[in-house]
């Protein structure tokens, strides 16, 4: 985005400003010592002052290796809202060189409500995800202007925008889900730009899927709906068409001094106390890829801008809360510092880091507070990749009482010591970048096995995350490559009348499921007790005050029947509901599970 500025030299045009970061800023915020980056042609020479600014003071001014930018420190600690503006003027000149305003908004004194073990989230892919908007299928000037289903490996655009989730608020209410979680939603002008993962411009939505104010309006209309709104960022790397790649601002803005050293991937290296020293520097300055820069976050410049940038969409969208990318693949330090900072403007703000490590240890090691780490994160949640692996092998397999099917769930639960808070791990089973819970038609027709794996992840602890379209059956395989992963969002099944009879049968387990969660404390908040399977078996309960909820689920394919007494201590009374039936169920004596059943019963 060009800013143009009224100012004028003689005979030559008007200069101008290419890039001014932040866009505004608010009066009264904890970070109230704000950099404003400025980035426009042979400008990095000018004198800065102020103008009409009242108790606004420039702290610092940081002149960098490309005259193109300067770094301007105000102290906006007594400022009340304002508009003013920076005077840049060429050196031994009178005249002003530019006149830029810059203004100093009010807060809106909302209070942010974050996500946490009260929720479900639901992950989707934007552009993947509902085509509400056809005038922005063509947008020119852009790399990929156009929608596109021509591309052999379906990496081109399919249309998907900020119209199209607002299309779909009804649907998500209605199926019990409390947060989303789109993929990135900011500017990625570059090629294969349709997951977001490429950021060009970080404090622009990408003119594809709309507009900041339209962006502004979704945030508010899923408020409305009772939905929160989770912003995915990515710290770890930008596009390689962002400008501050593209025109440098200093040679150590980047990893390798920009030139392309591809990271070796070895994320459980961090937390490893026996890791090489080579591991653990090849995974966190090398880059993601090379169309991904890797930031150099140990660099002060970087890590103010984009501890700054969250800081502002959060004030400015009203968000309830980030998603993280690729998180220990950044400085772990600078990461730190930005969840204290999140924290201390916004008291409780929970931020989610992508911990993609396959081991409860490797995952342990970045959440807050965690007994097996040599420094403390500060990251309140980490996404449970052990749970989701184990998941499969423990609905696949007949389960036994020693070490198949639920009983490897059963010990993984029983490791939970190492986590400092189980509560605040997200569960999910799937993703945009690993295979869906149903790999084929014939999964996806065995609509059984993906009851029992809902309900595991939303009645054990943890936050639960759908990845969209599962809760209609839809099923797909990364070997068929990443595009069938994110196939398009069946749009006709957002009315009931639109839903094939499987759609209509796994959305309204789903829908039954989830709207009984959102009411109940126990399964949110409560303590977990489980029993080793007895008979495939696997029988755990949560509690919280006077309500339990005791689960039974037969992890065979043969009818077992359970003598009850061994599970009096979760069973308060003889009778009780199963919420996923109605019907009440006797517990007085043994309990009879057809294959493959669940029963939830809430006392």
């Amino acid at each position: 985005m060009t800013i143009l500025l009224s100012a004028s030299m003689g005979r030559a045009a008007a200069p101008k400003l290419d890039h001014m970061h932040p866009l505004n800023w608010w009066s009264g915020m904890q970070h109230n010592r704000i950099q404003v980056m400025m980035h426009g042609k042979d400008i990095g020479d000018c004198d800065v002052s102020l103008e009409n600014a009242q108790d606004v003071q420039i702290v610092s001014i940081e002149r960098v290796e490309n005259p193109n930018y300067l770094f301007i420190y105000l102290d906006l600690q007594k400022a009340q809202p304002q508009i003013f503006k920076f005077c840049l003027t060429k050196p031994n000149r009178k005249k002003a060189y530019l006149m830029q305003p810059f203004e100093i908004q009010e807060r809106s004194g909302e209070k942010v409500e974050t996500f946490g073990p009260q929720d479900v989230v639901y992950l989707l892919m934007p552009d993947r995800f509902i085509n509400g908007n056809q005038t922005l299928d063509n947008v020119p000037g852009m790399v990929e202007p156009q929608v596109d289903y021509l591309d052999p490996q379906d990496f081109g655009r399919h249309g998907g925008d900020l119209a199209g989730i607002s299309q779909a608020l009804d649907y998500l209410q209605e199926l019990g889900i409390t947060a989303i979680w789109p993929t990135p939603v900011q500017t990625n002008d570059c090629t294969c730009s349709y997951h977001g993962y490429a950021i060009s411009d970080y404090y622009h939505i990408d003119p594809r899927f709309g507009t900041n104010e339209e962006y502004l309006q979704l945030v508010e209309d899923c408020h409305k709906h009772g939905l929160k709104m989770i912003m995915d960022m990515v710290f770890n790397h930008c596009g390689a068409a962002n400008f501050l790649f593209t025109d440098l601002p200093q040679k150590d803005w980047f990893s390798y001094h920009t030139e392309f050293h591809e990271s070796v991937h070895r994320t459980a290296s961090i937390g490893d106390p026996h890791a090489s020293d080579w591991d653990r520097k090849h995974t966190v300055d090398g880059w993601f890829v090379k169309q991904m820069p890797d930031w150099n976050q140990r660099n002060p410049l970087v890590k103010d801008y984009l501890i700054q940038c969250s800081i502002w969409w959060v004030e400015y969208a009203h968000l309830n809360g980030y998603r993280q990318d690729t998180y220990p693949y950044c400085d772990k330090y600078m990461m730190r510092d930005w969840c204290v900072a999140l924290d201390k403007e916004y008291p409780g703000f929970n931020i989610t880091g992508e911990t993609w490590i396959n081991s409860g240890p490797g995952i342990a090691y970045w959440q807050k507070d965690s007994k097996l780490s040599d420094f403390n994160s500060e990251l309140k949640t980490i996404m449970d990749f052990p749970l989701m692996n184990l998941m499969k092998e423990a609905l696949d397999e007949e389960t036994n009482d020693y070490n198949s099917g639920l009983m490897k769930l059963y010990y993984y639960i029983a490791g939970d010591r190492i986590y400092a808070n189980p509560l605040y791990l997200l569960t999910f089973l799937d993703n945009h970048d690993t295979d869906r819970f149903q790999t084929t038609e014939q999964e996806s027709n065995n609509i059984n096995r993906y009851k029992q794996a809902l309900l595991l992840i939303t009645t054990l602890r943890g936050i639960p995350q759908l990845y969209y379209g599962d809760e209609l059956g839809m099923f797909a395989s990364k070997k068929d490559g990443d595009g069938w992963l994110r196939q398009d969002f069946p749009v006709p099944a957002l009315e009931a009348a639109g839903r094939s009879s499987l759609q209509k049968e796994y959305f309204d387990y789903a829908k039954r499921l989830l709207n009984w969660r959102k009411g109940c404390k126990a399964v949110q908040w409560g303590e977990l007790k489980h029993f080793a399977c007895q008979k495939g078996c696997y029988v755990y309960s949560r509690s919280l005050g006077n309500q339990r909820v005791t689960v039974f689920m037969n992890g065979t394919n043969e009818a077992q029947t359970l003598t009850l007494e061994r599970y009096a201590e979760v069973l308060p009374a003889f009778r009780g509901k199963d919420i996923l039936t109605d019907k009440l169920i006797d517990l007085s004596g043994t309990l009879t599970l057809q294959p493959r059943q669940s029963v939830v019963i809430d006392f």
